[in-house]
């Protein structure tokens, strides 16, 4: 089977969600318009921003049921992204807090959509490989 590489978001308004995620990614979108922006991504995985409006068929959820999930490579370093990430603003839902499976925070994005930052404590590292 095929292995997935592309993420797509329902989102209100794909301008403002794509220049939430340019800043929040330090990249530029490779694809822009009202209805829809793309990202590639390390390894060439995509994140597309498809207008909840536009999109066929209609999506029947909103933002609040997934994760877009942030590995990082310490606990410091989640410490580290939650201050710049409540710096920018962003509504955090869930601050630093060491859990059974590592050290993690979730906030969320314009349009709700749940990001957690993440750091392993045992087994996989951040780039996939086994400690």
């Amino acid at each position: 089977m095929a292995t997935p590489n592309f993420v797509i978001l329902y989102v209100d308004q794909p301008l403002e969600s794509g220049a939430f995620y340019s800043a929040l990614l330090g990249r530029e979108p490779v694809e822009s318009s009202p209805t829809f922006v793309l990202f590639v991504l390390h390894a060439g995985f995509k994140l597309g921003l498809w207008s909840r409006h536009t999109v066929e068929p209609a999506a029947a959820t909103s933002g609040g049921g997934a994760e877009i999930v942030f590995a990082l490579d310490t606990p410091d370093a989640v410490d580290a992204a939650h201050a710049d990430w409540s710096g920018r603003g962003l509504k955090i839902l869930q601050t630093p807090t060491d859990m059974d499976f590592g050290r993690t925070f979730v906030a969320l994005d314009p349009d709700n959509h749940r990001l957690r930052v993440y750091w392993l404590s045992d087994g996989e590292q951040a780039n996939g490989e086994q400690k």
